[in-house]
């Protein structure tokens, strides 16, 4: 997928929208996978004044749902006629990432198409999960295994604490960076830098319109108080990993020529997306890895891209990917990241993509300029996706 190859093969997103990112339990709680991501789809339609039936598919990254094809009940729920199928991807942290790599992988296929494509999770109604023993009991489990044993398949804040001690990262560098992600997204959300991609959502007869994981209160030595969270005297704590959240983003996906026919005016084109493995017991690294490849294969020095989306599952993690790939800290999450917003699991990925479009259109969108964007993000069994993309006027 190169710019500038034939129009009606390159992929471009037209629109970004996402519900609100709150915590997990919390105002989004009543709320089951379909309810959060039913109206954004819906809003997007409208945003691009498209016609329910001529989207070919939508393509949903979920990560910890009860099965059943999140995809396609969301689909109809939104208004969407029978006649549009449903697809539900499961590369767990990265879904939402990996399902528009897929939609924009069949854009590139041709057939000037038109997808729907992102991720969803609401964790507070994921169902309980459990196998069935020789017996026919039920043995009831927290998470999958994501891996063989012997691969070793450790829980989250332990391969925490496992690239923090492999990459040199400190205590004090991982809360530094995650007070930062914390300001910045209090600022951005001051400025109203959230507002135009935030689909309100109705929750227990409340309308719910903004992020509740942002921290205005937040300060250093607060931070230093909170105890290792994973690994006896560790550097990971509970303030300086993510929280989880339940929330919804999709994007409207087509061929820059059905784009133009559509009269969209702006948009990102998809440069190229990858997916890398990595050794599980250091799943955080997975990013950097695939982003190193993907870059290579473009041509793109990191120091080449204007925007950065990083999904901050950890601050450790976000800290040793950014110095893998050499780029500074401070060019990255310019409006904040998980650390503040929260993790949605499948659906942050998609995330990272709405925040790029909002951020281009918000610095780019008048002055003629065609920057450069990155997303990427780890996952759970050892990897990793990113995209290259790259914002443009019609």
């Amino acid at each position: 997928m190169q710019h500038g190859s034939n129009e009606s093969r390159q992929p471009v997103i037209i629109a970004a929208l996402r519900s609100p990112i709150c915590r997990a339990n919390g105002q989004l709680k009543h709320l089951r996978a379909p309810d959060l991501l039913a109206p954004v789809l819906g809003s997007l339609l409208q945003n691009i004044n498209a016609e329910p039936a001529d989207v070919d598919d939508v393509i949903i990254g979920n990560a910890v749902g009860g099965g059943g094809n999140v995809a396609r009940f969301a689909a109809l729920q939104a208004g969407l006629p029978v006649t549009v199928p449903g697809l539900t991807v499961d590369r767990q942290c990265g879904s939402g990432l990996d399902a528009i790599a897929l939609a924009s992988r069949l854009v590139a296929a041709g057939g000037n198409p038109l997808y729907l494509a992102g991720g969803v999770e609401s964790i507070s109604t994921a169902p309980a999960r459990a196998n069935r023993t020789d017996d026919g009991e039920l043995e009831f489990y927290s998470r999958a295994s994501f891996v063989p044993p012997q691969f070793g398949d450790p829980d989250m804040g332990v391969a925490a604490e496992n690239v923090a001690r492999a990459f040199g990262v400190t205590r004090e560098k991982q809360d530094e960076y995650a007070l930062r992600s914390h300001r910045r997204a209090v600022e951005a959300a001051s400025a109203g830098s959230f507002a135009d991609e935030i689909v309100p959502l109705k929750s227990n007869e409340k309308l719910v319109d903004f992020d509740d994981g942002p921290k205005a209160t937040l300060r250093a030595p607060l931070m230093s108080r909170f105890p290792a969270a994973f690994v006896p005297d560790g550097t990971v704590t509970a303030a300086n990993s993510c929280f989880d959240a339940d929330t919804a983003s999709a994007v409207v996906i087509t061929s820059l020529e059905r784009a133009r026919e559509m009269g969209a005016s702006d948009g990102l084109l998809v440069l190229g997306c990858d997916t890398a493995g990595v050794d599980p017991e250091l799943l955080g690294i997975g990013a950097a890895h695939a982003a190193e490849r993907l870059l290579s294969r473009h041509d793109v020095a990191p120091g080449d891209l204007d925007l950065i989306e990083f999904n901050e599952a950890f601050a450790s993690q976000t800290i040793a990917c950014l110095a893998y790939l050499g780029v500074d800290p401070e060019r990255a999450n310019l409006d904040g990241g998980a650390l503040a917003l929260g993790h949605g699991y499948g659906a942050s990925g998609a995330v990272l993509v709405t925040r790029l479009m909002a951020q281009a259109r918000g610095r780019y969108a008048t002055d003629g300029e065609t920057p450069l964007a990155l997303a990427m993000i780890s996952i759970a069994g050892g990897m990793g996706t990113a995209a290259l993309l790259q914002y443009t006027r019609f």
